[in-house]
């Protein structure tokens, strides 16, 4: 699996720490093992800029997802080739502002670390298809993300 994390927000971040929870959440969805996946950081002018673009909603938000090909979770890949080989596929991008994350993250009572773990599981989700528009999207997305994130915990020995 190829997971490339690019800190582009001036704010020291523990890149490793990322990817290898990246690599945890994609491993538990069964995501092909040869799929590919880019988080990038960004400050806040580079995130509002994206929110605005994008969303149509002013202000710097705390992540983005933009899904690249189809892939759904217990899928293992994103299609296949001329001769039926499992294509790993292309998820896309998470975009998160550690800015936006540091101040959640505090409000939350959890630290910027715990924050960006949280909102890069989020991301991934929505890339793999995952939303909370609706009441019961909502409980099964963040019902997700909350074992995703009990699972890195306890595998990381924290809980």
């Amino acid at each position: 699996m190829t997971i490339d994390v690019v800190n582009e927000s001036g704010v020291q971040v523990a890149e490793k720490d990322i990817a290898d929870l990246a690599r945890h959440v994609l491993d538990a969805l069964r995501v092909h093992p040869l799929a590919e996946l880019s988080v990038l950081l960004v400050d806040e002018a580079a995130m509002t800029e994206l929110h605005v673009k994008w969303m149509d909603e002013p202000g710097p938000t705390d992540v983005l997802s933009f899904p690249m090909d189809e892939l759904r979770p217990g899928h293992l890949s994103g299609g296949a080739d001329e001769d039926g080989e499992a294509d790993p596929g292309l998820l896309g991008d998470v975009v998160l502002c550690p800015a936006v994350a540091e101040r959640q993250g505090r409000e939350a009572g959890h630290g910027t670390a715990a924050e960006l773990e949280l909102l890069c599981a989020h991301g991934i989700l929505h890339l793999l298809g995952y939303d909370h528009a609706e009441p019961e999207e909502h409980r099964e997305m963040f019902g997700l993300q909350a074992e995703l994130l009990t699972s890195w915990q306890e595998k990381r020995g924290r809980s």
